[in-house]
């Protein structure tokens, strides 16, 4: 499999959203069907995965049979695409994601976002499971992001000339669209699930962060950690799309509470609410 580079990926993201078309359209002319390119696509955090279980005739194709797309090898991502029915909207779930911590580049972790720019999706739902800084979260709650912080160390759009860029340098003030977050507030009343809204910053991985970070992170102003989601919504909003994320705080972070970080604690809980999570996502994606 070729690996995306700064010259490349504009093509190879074409190749990769026309296989995934050419899969859309074979499955609707076997069932009968109309043709439906879908233009809202979700992905799916750490032990979220579950959430494609609500999606109506579902077409799953898994990341490898994708030109050019690398496999997780995080093993609480499955790594498919799933293409289907979601609150009567046709959907693409990524059902995992890439992350700098496997040794991938940014422009790697990025590529699937470039993929779905390519297949004409316009709005795009990014989950995850996050750490809480914010003394007043709790293990268990539902944060949609405000803002966040980029504490990678790098940016997917460097060196890129290639994705047809209207802006040398993006403006990122409202990189996560307020009027979806609106959406997901009035979609969390409805479900009867507390909502709260949070700035999210962005790790490398792989490990956690020490007692020391968290401190200075809470100074900085984040309210949850995480290893994912940063890069996406850079390249996203450079796509045009409109952004939502929803983080879950899967545990508090190091430092929070006078006890060790547990990675059971973590997937014991994304489990738990994961249920809540995808009806909040499914009341969202009828009324966008």
């Amino acid at each position: 499999m070729e690996k995306p580079t700064d010259k490349t990926v504009h093509g190879f993201a074409t190749d990769a959203a026309m296989y995934l078309r050419s899969k859309i359209v074979e499955a609707a002319v076997e069932s009968n069907a109309p043709v439906e390119i879908p233009e809202i696509a979700i992905v799916l955090g750490s032990g979220l995965g579950s959430l494609v279980d609500k999606v109506e005739n579902k077409l799953t194709i898994p990341f490898s049979d994708v030109p050019h797309m690398r496999m997780t090898t995080q093993r609480l991502h499955a790594g498919n695409f799933v293409i289907g029915k979601l609150g009567g909207k046709q959907v693409i779930v990524l059902q995992g994601r890439l992350h700098l911590y496997e040794g991938y580049s940014s422009r790697i972790v990025v590529f699937p976002v470039f993929i779905l720019h390519m297949l004409g999706v316009k709005t795009l739902i990014l989950t995850n499971a996050s750490g809480g800084i914010n003394l007043t979260y709790s293990v268990g709650d539902i944060v949609a992001v405000s803002d966040h912080i980029n504490f990678m160390g790098v940016n997917p759009l460097r060196g890129d000339i290639e994705m047809g860029r209207k802006a040398l340098f993006p403006d990122m003030t409202d990189t996560y669209t307020p009027r979806l977050r609106e959406l997901a507030c009035e979609q969390a009343k409805a479900c009867g699930i507390d909502l709260h809204e949070g700035v999210y910053i962005g790790v490398a991985g792989p490990s956690l962060e020490t007692p020391a970070e968290i401190r200075a992170f809470r100074v900085l102003g984040a309210d949850l950690v995480g290893m994912s989601t940063v890069l996406e919504a850079i390249a996203a909003r450079d796509c045009k799309m409109d952004i939502l994320a929803l983080s879950l705080v899967t545990n508090m972070a190091a430092g929070v509470l006078d006890e060790p970080i547990s990675g059971e604690e973590i997937v014991a809980t994304a489990k738990r609410r994961a249920t809540d999570l995808g009806n909040l996502i499914e009341g969202i994606v009828a009324n966008v």
